[in-house]
């Protein structure tokens, strides 16, 4: 299995397998390395499937404040700029 065809929750119940199994023996199940196991392994640690997906939702929100942050920030400047002047 390559993956790429793997989605991260996936992944997270494959690492919970390997916790419970043998990782060569796993790992052999999916058609995937040691290795590979190993790095996610150290990309989710202790992450539980229903964790990831709570994961997930915050970098959508924070993406979302950051371009919010991103569109007031000229908009903060130019009123900066307009009530500093002196008339």
């Amino acid at each position: 299995m390559r993956t790429a065809q793997i989605i991260e929750e996936k992944m997270v119940q494959i690492l919970r397998e390997a916790d419970q199994h043998p990782v060569a023996t796993v790992a052999k199940k999916y058609r995937i390395s040691d290795q590979t196991i190993d790095l996610w392994r150290k990309r989710f640690g202790q992450l539980e499937p229903v964790e990831l997906r709570r994961l997930g939702a915050l970098d959508t929100e924070n993406g979302w404040l950051k371009k919010l942050v991103a569109e007031r920030d000229p908009e903060l400047e130019v009123m900066k700029d307009v009530t500093a002047k002196t008339w």
